[in-house]
């Protein structure tokens, strides 16, 4: 059986440090990954990277100079800023290769909107690599699926949960242990039928018959 190994990637967007520092002091990863100008979050937090990944065209270049001082070439993967991938692409490859089965994305959702919108298509991605992947930030808890998933209370993000196609169409979904509950309804891309949602029950689950699905679980 293939052990359980969690990664985290620094992301260049936007980061609150201090809901980043209380994450992630509840939280336990295997590999630590900074991304381009995350390094300076990284910085921050006070994290030792395992890889440090990108063209590093908006990184602090004093710090990226320092980092490169006092790190082994072996943890740095330097890319042309003329490439086919993102960054952060990049840096989930990297993660993959390492043999992480699940990745957390933190300042992934902040800053430019392209790169948000390229961020959450890179976790259908991981879905189809077969990789567990969350966005998260201070408000957000994202992720994609496409089978039946189950929400506990006690492990839930945020008061809401909402649902957005990612496919054309989602068929099938029931809802129960929700405040708005579904059976077999079909889901197109378009309508905002399935946000805001809420936990009634200690577990609420999902299911549906095909298609894929994002996932926002939001505190507000």
């Amino acid at each position: 059986m293939k052990k359980d190994r969690t990664g985290l990637i620094v992301t260049g967007g936007p980061l609150n440090i201090s809901f980043a520092q209380d994450y992630l002091n509840r939280k336990e990863f295997d590999q630590i990954i900074a991304v381009d100008r995350g390094l300076d979050a990284v910085f921050e937090l006070s994290l030792k990277p395992d890889a440090i990944v990108g063209d590093f065209d908006s990184a602090d270049q004093s710090l990226l100079h320092d980092y490169k001082s006092r790190t082994p070439e072996s943890i740095w993967e330097i890319h042309k800023p003329e490439k086919d991938e993102t960054d952060t692409e990049l840096a989930i490859n990297t993660a993959i290769r390492s043999g992480c089965t699940s990745l957390v994305l933190l300042g992934a959702t902040g800053g430019r909107q392209d790169h948000f919108l390229g961020n959450l298509h890179l976790l259908y991605f991981c879905l189809k690599q077969g990789i567990k992947a969350w966005i998260v930030d201070e408000k957000n808890r994202i992720m994609v699926i496409d089978k039946t998933y189950v929400f506990e209370e006690d492990k839930s993000f945020g008061t809401y949960i909402s649902f957005l196609p990612l496919t054309e169409e989602v068929r099938g979904i029931t809802l129960t242990g929700f405040k708005y509950p579904l059976f077999k309804k079909n889901i197109s891309i378009g309508t905002s039928l399935c946000i805001s949602n809420e936990l009634t029950e200690p577990a609420g689950k999902i299911e549906f018959d095909s298609g894929v699905l994002i996932c926002v679980e939001s505190c507000d």
